[in-house]
Parts: C-alpha cells; sequence; structure tokens
C-alpha cells in the first residue's frame, strides 16, 4: 500500500468522538512509535486493521521511494487520531515528541481524543502525556491487551463512556471470615459495624485541635 491509500481496503470505522469524519481524513489512526518498537507498532496496526479500521504505519506505509517525512506529516495531518507506543525509548524519540505534540495541539482538552496512548512497558508519561489517560498493553496476556486495544479505539471513535453492559457485583465489604449481619445475626447493641468503608472516613481530631487558632 502506498502512502494516501486505505490500509488493505478496511472500511471507515464510522463518526469520530462527536465529530463526522472530514474527507481530509485518509486514516482513522496513525501509529506512533520508535524503531526500537516496530514489533509492538505493527501488532496495533493488524489488531486494528482486523476491527475495521484504517490505520497508517510506518513499517507498511512507507515503501521505497516514498518520502519519509511527507509520510510523517500526512500521518499527522490526514489522520483522525494519533496512537503514541509509549516506551522509554518513544519519551526520548524527538520524531515521536514531535508526533504526539502535534495530535494533542488540535484537542487540548481531550474532548475529542485525539491522541490515544498505549504504554508497552513500565514508563513514565513524559510531559503533557501525563495528562492523557493511557491504556498499559504489557504484562498482561495477549487477549485481554486485543480487547483493551479495540475497546479504547471505539471509545475513541463513538465518544461513548467506558459502561459495562452488566451491573458490577454489589461490594459487601465484608472481612474474610467475619460473620455475615443478617436478621438472625445482628451486631450487638452499642458496637459499631466492623465493615470497612470507602473510601476510608477520617478519624475525627481533637476538639481542641479543631479549634487551636494556631493550626
Amino acid at each position: 500500500m502506498t502512502i494516501g491509500g486505505s490500509a488493505g481496503g478496511a472500511t471507515s470505522a464510522g463518526s469520530a468522538g462527536g465529530r463526522t469524519k472530514s474527507d481530509g481524513e485518509a486514516w482513522d489512526f496513525f501509529v506512533s512509535y520508535t524503531q526500537a518498537d516496530r514489533r509492538w507498532a505493527e501488532w496495533i496496526a493488524w489488531v486494528l486493521e482486523e476491527a475495521e479500521y484504517r490505520v497508517l504505519v510506518q513499517a507498511w506505509d512507507f515503501t521505497p521511494g516514498s518520502n519519509w517525512v511527507v509520510g510523517m506529516n500526512n500521518g499527522v495531518r490526514q489522520s483522525a487520531r494519533t496512537i503514541a507506543v509509549l516506551s522509554n525509548a518513544y519519551a526520548r524519540s524527538v520524531y515521536g515528541q514531535a508526533e504526539w505534540q502535534s495530535a494533542w495541539s488540535a484537542d487540548p482538552t481531550g474532548a475529542l481524543r485525539t491522541l490515544l496512548v498505549f504504554r508497552i512497558e513500565d514508563c513514565l508519561r513524559p510531559g503533557l502525556l501525563g495528562q492523557v489517560v493511557s491504556i498499559d498493553l504489557f504484562g498482561i496476556p495477549e487477549p485481554d491487551a486485543r480487547t483493551a486495544l479495540v475497546s479504547a479505539a471505539r471509545l475513541a471513535v463513538s465518544g461513548a463512556r467506558a459502561k459495562p453492559l452488566t451491573p458490577p457485583p454489589f461490594p459487601s465489604g465484608r472481612a474474610a471470615g467475619s460473620p455475615r449481619r443478617t436478621a438472625a445475626n445482628p451486631p450487638e447493641v452499642g458496637t459499631a459495624d466492623r465493615h470497612p468503608s470507602f473510601p476510608p472516613a477520617a478519624a475525627d481530631p481533637d476538639p481542641h485541635e479543631r479549634y487551636d487558632p494556631r493550626r
């Protein structure tokens, strides 16, 4: 595939987070990565194209004879969203920094979810990347990583919430081995229920300390 074409004949994944895709956006995602993380970038691109997203990735699209600088510029300007494949090497990359900063500057509030950050190793998120909610793909089984990747892409494109389809289980908070409170086993009169609360309540300060004007 050459620069400017669609990836593997994949179709568009629909509207983009509160906006419809413009004619100038040739791809759904541009994968920004450093050469040390090429295998991760190719895996991400493959999974997203299987999910019928249009993806631009240097390893496949910057073919011999093409202009590398033009290709990178097209990726940033003509893709609806940029995926930053974040690692220690990427954090040090001048070109990677230019790519994710371009995506961030187009959507600094994150309202359009233009910049998606996927960590592939335990690393810091430099600068403004620390303000973008990221997804970890490392340290989990591949099926879980695949699900997390596609789910994040769909949420970004649709602008939807991550609310589950089924209700979460009731968090009883009962400590292991403690007796279950029932009508036949009520707490003793005058004793507090030992079930932990969440978030933990702050201890009531001493009245003299509470009103000490020096505090």
